[in-house]
C-alpha cells in the first residue's frame, strides 16, 4: 500500500465529530478525524513499514502522523529521526502519544528522553517524561536505576508547579507511574505525591483543573494494580 492509497483510506474513515474532538485538544488542519481503533484494519494489512511511516509523518496531517506511529519500526529510527519527528509534533497528542510511545520501544529511549527533559521546551519535556511513563509501565523494574528514578522524582517535586502546562501533566503522570508500576520506589512516590499536592493546570478556559497523583495512586492500590505492567507499549 502506498502513501496515496493510505491517505485515501484514512480520509474515508474520517468522522466530523472525531475531528472536532481532536481539534478541541489542539489538532490543526489538515486532519480527517479518524478514531484510532478504526486504523487497525489498515495496520493489519501494512504491519511495520518505516519508509511509509516517514512519508505519512511528513504530510503534516494529524491522522497520517498518528498512523505513522502505529506502523513505524522504532528500531530502524535513529536519534536524529526522533528529533525530526519531535520537531513536527505541534501538540501533546503527537509529542506524548506518537513520538514518546514510538521512542519507548528503542534502546535509546532513556538517553533521548533525558535530553528532552533538560531542554526547557514544553513539548519536548512533556514527551521525555511521558516516554519514561511508557517505559516504566512496560519494562521490568530491573531495567531502571533506582537512584536515577529517585532523583527524577525529586526533580519533579522541585519544579512541577512552575513547569509549562503540558509538562505538568506528564510530570504528574510520572509520579503516578512510579508509584504504581515501579515497586522499588512506591513509598517514595507516595510521599512525593503528598508533598507536591494538587497541581493546577490552565486549560485556556476560565476554570483551572487540578491534577492529583496522590489520589490516583491510592485508587490504583485499592484496585490491586500495584506492579502493573503493560504487555505492549503500542496498541
Amino acid at each position: 500500500m502506498d502513501l496515496e492509497t493510505v491517505m485515501q483510506e484514512l480520509e474515508a474513515l474520517g468522522k466530523e465529530r472525531t475531528k472536532k474532538m481532536y481539534q478541541s485538544n489542539g489538532a490543526q488542519e489538515p486532519l480527517f478525524g479518524v478514531a484510532t481503533g478504526a486504523m487497525k484494519p489498515i495496520f493489519r494489512e501494512i504491519k511495520r513499514n518505516q519508509p511509509l511511516a516517514e512519508q505519512l509523518y511528513a504530510t503534516g496531517n494529524y491522522d497520517a502522523m498518528y498512523f505513522a506511529g502505529v506502523i513505524a519500526d522504532p528500531k530502524a529510527m535513529s536519534e536524529a529521526d526522533f528529533e525530526r519527528w519531535m520537531d513536527g509534533a505541534y501538540f501533546y497528542m503527537l509529542s506524548d502519544y506518537v513520538v514518546a510511545v514510538t521512542l519507548a520501544e528503542t534502546d535509546i529511549a532513556q538517553e533521548v528522553s533525558d535530553q528532552w527533559i533538560a531542554s526547557g521546551m514544553e513539548l519536548k519535556m512533556s514527551a521525555g517524561w511521558s516516554c519514561y511513563c511508557w517505559l516504566l509501565g512496560n519494562r521490568p523494574d530491573s531495567e531502571f536505576s533506582e537512584g536515577k528514578m529517585a532523583e527524577m522524582l525529586e526533580l519533579v517535586k522541585r519544579t512541577i508547579h512552575e513547569a509549562p502546562e503540558r509538562t505538568k501533566y506528564a510530570m504528574n503522570n510520572f509520579i503516578y507511574t512510579v508509584g504504581v508500576s515501579y515497586l522499588p520506589l512506591h513509598d517514595k512516590a507516595v510521599a512525593i505525591a503528598k508533598e507536591v499536592g494538587p497541581v493546577e493546570v490552565n486549560q485556556n478556559t476560565s476554570k483551572s483543573k487540578f491534577l492529583n497523583a496522590s489520589v490516583n495512586i491510592q485508587k490504583a492500590a485499592d484496585k490491586g494494580q500495584l506492579g502493573f505492567k503493560r504487555k505492549y507499549v503500542r496498541c
